[in-house]
């Protein structure tokens, strides 16, 4: 039985030779100076969510339509009154209100949408809330996402770092050939990947049975990037001028 092949050696990074000159005498075209060297090199990074959205829900029913509706206005204007304190933007908070007659009483139901990019205070106004109102209101589990400002971030960093990634390889192996690296000739992206990570949606498919941070980790968004680059090469060091 024959030997299994060797496995096939990934290169990544390669020196273009240095041209022939052409003797003296001989047409032909003139020689090139400039050498180059092609490298390949990669990123990958992760971003935590930058939001997070926490729903309320207050209802009352009360034989009389004011009761109803006074029970469920005080305890918003305590939640506004709790969330203003804590810093929160008043654009952030978001109120929708549903008023109905069921049966021979009045019923009335409200939820409220606050956006935090704080998690802190978030926890903050949460333990609040359910510390002063107990059971008169429900507080679901925070959704974490990402604004696409955030994403778009991800990606730039992401290639950013791949390109510096991929010059510091290209200027490692010139410096094993005693090689001086010059400017990039040609910087191509080959691959982008993302995957995990929320955009910004109303729904969640977490599971409530999830911690903070088990929820914060399954919303982290990831990237990698690679890229090829061509870079000029100067020529070989110059020791002595490095010296004075």
């Amino acid at each position: 039985m024959a030997p299994p092949a060797p496995p096939l050696s990934r290169i990544f990074a390669e020196l273009d030779p240095a041209p022939s000159p052409v003797p003296e005498g001989r047409l032909g075209p003139p020689a090139l100076s400039e050498r180059e060297v092609h490298v390949s090199g990669s990123a990958e990074l992760s971003a935590r969510p930058d939001r997070a959205r926490v729903s309320l829900r207050l209802s009352s029913r009360k034989e009389a339509a004011a009761a109803a509706r006074s029970s469920v206005s005080r305890r918003l204007q305590y939640i506004a009154h709790i969330a203003r304190q804590r810093g929160v933007p008043e654009e952030n908070t978001t109120v929708t209100e549903d008023f109905s007659r069921v049966e021979n009483t009045y019923q009335m139901e409200a939820e409220v949408c606050i956006i935090f990019s704080d998690f802190g205070k978030m926890q903050d106004v949460c333990n609040l809330l359910i510390e002063k109102l107990g059971t008169s209101v429900t507080i679901s589990p925070p959704h974490f996402y990402h604004t696409p400002e955030a994403i778009d971030t991800l990606r730039r960093q992401v290639c950013v770092t791949a390109v510096g990634n991929t010059r510091r390889k290209a200027q490692e192996v010139c410096r094993l050939f005693g090689q001086a690296l010059g400017k990039p000739l040609l910087i191509k992206e080959e691959e982008t990947k993302e995957w995990g990570g929320h955009i910004d949606s109303h729904l969640s498919h977490s599971a409530d049975s999830q911690t903070l941070q088990e929820r914060i980790q399954n919303a982290t968004a990831h990237a990698s990037c690679r890229v090829f680059a061509v870079f000029e090469i100067k020529g070989k060091e110059n020791r002595r001028n490095k010296l004075l």
